[in-house]
């Protein structure tokens, strides 16, 4: 299996509190391919499928409907999660730029006029370079699980850059409609809320995210039902990915699809 090649992996939810089982893994993510597999199940059985978790790729929502007709689909919270965070790592990144650029054309000033160039230290200790570079991992994370150092960093942060400290807030709100929400009825209006917000706000990056959720909103709102996630089907992925990387590559992808149900199915 070399690392261009792609499969569908399904899994099957079992009882609460318990691991989910393989119940598929098809070659390839062409809808027409994976369908084409699932329709050999008894569609007496497969109507039996109540509730489907997925990302937002059209051609997986194209297979469950065709698939798993009476099915309820649910989108992954953690894949619109995904997209907030990535959000306010893009207004990071252009800063990131930003202060690159300034920091080159400084450097060439300060050789014109023959002089040594001296970098703005901050009290922290960091240049501006160094704290939009290692201000990355606190951004994806609550601001109750900082380090004291990354306090301090995001504190210096947000008072240079304001416009990261409010697309970090937004991601942060979103993130808590999904942990404090139980009702649908109640998820939508705080969800309507932080459209305001949002546009408020004036992030493009935010507005698409804003919009896609539109878009998606009845099976990102499903989630709020029995609030189901994608958690064992990519935690299998990942674990796929590591037990690859140790062979790097594989070439007898039989044998290795049968160590992979028999080590994790």
């Amino acid at each position: 299996m070399s690392n261009g090649e792609l499969y569908t992996i399904l899994t099957n939810k079992k009882a609460k509190g318990k691991k989910g089982s393989i119940i598929a893994m098809i070659k390839g993510t062409k809808s027409e391919d994976v369908i084409k597999i699932l329709q050999k199940i008894p569609v007496n059985k497969r109507n039996k499928v109540k509730e489907i978790t997925l990302d937002m790729a059209g051609s997986m929502v194209l297979i469950a409907k065709t698939s798993f007709p009476k099915a309820s689909l649910v989108t992954d919270r953690f894949h619109v999660q995904k997209l907030a965070t990535e959000a306010v790592q893009e207004i990071r990144i252009k800063y990131r730029w930003e202060a690159l650029d300034n920091e080159n054309e400084a450097i060439e000033d300060s050789k014109n006029k023959g002089v040594i160039y001296k970098p703005e230290i901050l009290i922290n200790g960091d240049t501006i370079k160094q704290l939009l570079a290692r201000s990355r991992f606190l951004l994806y994370k609550h601001y109750s699980k900082w380090t004291e150092t990354q306090k301090e960093r995001a504190s210096i942060l947000f008072e240079y850059y304001p416009d990261i400290e409010k697309a970090y807030k937004l991601s942060q709100k979103l993130s808590y409609i999904y942990q404090n929400t139980k009702e649908k009825n109640v998820a939508l209006t705080k969800l309507a809320r932080w459209y305001n917000e949002v546009d408020k706000a004036n992030f493009k990056s935010f507005n698409t995210i804003s919009r896609t959720i539109q878009i998606h909103y009845r099976t990102i709102l499903n989630y709020f039902n029995n609030r189901s996630t994608n958690a064992s089907a990519e935690s299998f992925n990942a674990k796929i990915k590591a037990f690859r990387a140790q062979f790097r590559g594989v070439r007898d992808i039989p044998f290795f699809l049968f160590r992979l149900t028999k080590i994790f199915a």
